[in-house]
């Protein structure tokens, strides 16, 4: 009798029954309400944005990790299973609710004032109102240190003037936490956090189209022309990079747990395929070649689940570093991506076709690789760890 992939080693035991059945539920909604549409979206370069977010909001899973103002206040573990059944669907709909609840959402919940918190967490929380994050631009990903858009005093105002690149939720958005300079240092010291209603006049956020990856998500400019806000939008607790980077450590550990529901929804889909698909008179899991692949990407698979789950422990006890997860996301998106290309190789033919989600998958895979932080940036945060030396320059 065949066992799951995700049951050989019985990685369900590391987790508690509240986490597993939240982790139920979202796979529930998730076969409900998202992969019925989801081949359909990613052909047509497109998602209902604002429904989901309504109905992920009614089922509590946006800043599900947050405390108080509407969020659920779960673990940090049953965030992380939440993710993986939802990037088990697309990595699209992972993004939509990282952006809105890891960076976005705890953006404002760690670092803005009661004011920001009550004005916009409990309609962020419920889907009414959607988040963007303003980090990235077009000339500075890894090195956000040197972003050029600026923000000046103005009597008791600030002026925002600059752009941002790839924000995913950008032209769907009611409101984006926007990262500026302050000063002349250009080295991050005077990097100061906003929160900026996207109605503001002079901001605009036009989308990128043309993806050959993550369609089912939408990716955005933002420009900010002359975009006046007045000195309540700061976030008052966010002065220098650890602002950002806190945020974007949320978000890379979603990405952890994230980016292994990808890889599981490819590896069953090629073991069904491969029972199935008859060759020289036999089904193709029999042969010993193609096991010793589904053999690999099992272990792979599970090791990842057994790094998640440790790594879900220690941020929900408190003892997560920026390095740990950076250990987690780099080798859980390596290997998760490797899974659905090998399993793409098993599907043959049909695994470049949306009839099968694992050529999707692959090719979302592509932009996690490099989003959060690159694979070079990960291995540079590990290198530091252990040499104790910084070799970003």
């Amino acid at each position: 009798m065949a066992t799951s992939p995700t049951e050989l080693l019985a990685t369900d035991a590391l987790f508690t029954e509240e986490d597993l059945e939240i982790s139920r539920t979202v796979r529930r909604y998730v076969e409900r309400d998202v992969a019925p549409h989801i081949a359909q979206w990613y052909e047509d370069g497109t998602i209902p944005a604002r429904e989901l977010a309504r109905g992920l909001g009614s089922l509590g899973v946006l800043g599900m990790h947050l405390d108080g103002y509407g969020c659920a206040g779960t673990s940090a573990t049953a965030y992380g299973l939440a993710c993986l059944e939802l990037e088990a669907a697309d990595s699209g709909l992972r993004s939509l609710v990282s952006v809105q609840g890891s960076l976005a959402m705890f953006a404002i919940h760690h670092w803005g004032s009661e004011e920001q918190k009550q004005e916009w967490l409990p309609g962020m929380a419920a889907g009414e109102k959607i988040g963007c994050f303003g980090l990235t631009e077009p000339d500075y990903g890894s090195n956000p240190a040197g972003m050029r858009t600026r923000a000046r005093k103005d009597g008791d105002d600030w002026i925002l003037t600059g752009s941002k690149m790839w924000i995913t939720n950008g032209s769907v958005a009611d409101v984006a936490v926007v990262w500026a300079q302050t000063g002349e240092q250009g080295d991050g010291r005077g990097i100061r956090g906003f929160v900026v209603p996207t109605d503001t006049p002079g901001f605009s956020a036009p989308a990128i189209k043309h993806k050959m990856s993550l369609r089912a998500s939408v990716t955005s400019e933002l420009v900010l022309d002359e975009v006046r806000l007045p000195g309540s939008a700061a976030l008052p607790g966010a002065q220098g990079l650890r602002g950002p980077l806190s945020c974007l450590n949320e978000a890379r550990f979603g990405i952890v747990f994230g980016a292994l529901g990808a890889a599981r929804d490819c590896l069953e889909t090629a073991i069904a395929y491969a029972g199935d698909r008859e060759i020289f008179g036999r089904p193709l899991g029999g042969f010993q070649l193609t096991q010793a692949k589904f053999a690999d990407m099992t272990l792979e698979l599970d090791k990842g689940l057994l790094l998640a789950a440790h790594l879900g422990g220690l941020k929900d006890r408190g003892l997560l570093t920026p390095a740990q997860i950076s250990a987690g996301k780099l080798n859980n998106v390596r290997e998760s991506i490797e899974i659905a290309r090998t399993c793409r190789s098993v599907l043959g033919a049909a695994g470049i076709t949306l009839e099968f989600p694992v050529i999707r998958h692959a090719a979302n895979l592509e932009s996690v690789l490099t989003y959060e932080g690159t694979s070079e940036v990960h291995q540079l945060v590990i290198g530091q760890a252990v040499t104790g030396f910084a070799a970003y320059r």
